[in-house]
């Protein structure tokens, strides 16, 4: 006999309801029933499929990794250049951060838990750690093109990948307080005059 009554309901469409609600609301203010009624499913479903709600969360954040957030660090790494990739990975997510219609605006990166109950402790902690792995990213791409020779002998990589995330979450915060995408790519573009003299 079978165990259980078969799952009624597409997962993968439920986690990117889920992914709306906490790109909106961030972890904290995005309550269960929020998820709930978003997905379509009732608690018991959501807790036997997705866990407690830090672990739908990070499940939220991966599939936003994998889909909204990922065209820009695949042009990260397919620039013939460490400038052109950084350029176009900020280009990527200006455009991105402010679109328009009903995606949320801002990052769920930056946004999804900046401060809240205690319960958001561990929740900030991984967002961090997905930060992270984007600074490691342009970090990466620097470093090959000193490899390649078009990023000017004795720049620090670390310094200058650790400027650039920092650009990215400031032009997440700006969008999420109202700027265009035409704002946040004059900030990019400016940022860009920051790249190391010399080449690339």
């Amino acid at each position: 006999m079978p165990r259980g009554r078969p799952r009624q309901f597409d997962a993968d469409a439920a986690l990117d309801r889920a992914l709306e609600v906490f790109w909106r609301k961030g972890f904290d203010g995005a309550s269960l029933t929020d998820l709930t009624e978003a997905m379509g499913i009732n608690r018991p479903s959501l807790y036997a499929c997705y866990g407690d709600k830090a672990a739908l969360f990070e499940k939220a954040v991966d599939r936003y990794l994998s889909g909204p957030a990922a065209p820009g660090l695949r042009l990260l790494a397919a620039a013939p250049t460490a400038r052109d990739g950084v350029a176009a990975l900020l280009a990527a997510s200006a455009a991105a951060l402010a679109a328009p219609g009903n995606q949320p605006t801002g990052c769920l990166l930056v946004h999804g838990a900046l401060s809240g109950s205690g319960e958001c402790a561990g929740v900030e902690d991984m967002l961090a750690a997905k930060r992270a792995g984007t600074e490691r990213a342009i970090r990466a791409r620097i470093e090959r093109g000193l490899a390649d020779g078009d990023v000017p002998a004795g720049t620090d990589a670390a310094t200058l990948a650790r400027f650039y995330a920092t650009v990215l979450n400031g032009l997440a915060v700006q969008a999420r307080g109202g700027a265009t995408a035409a704002d946040l790519e004059a900030v990019a573009g400016m940022a860009m005059a920051a790249w190391p003299a010399g080449t690339g």
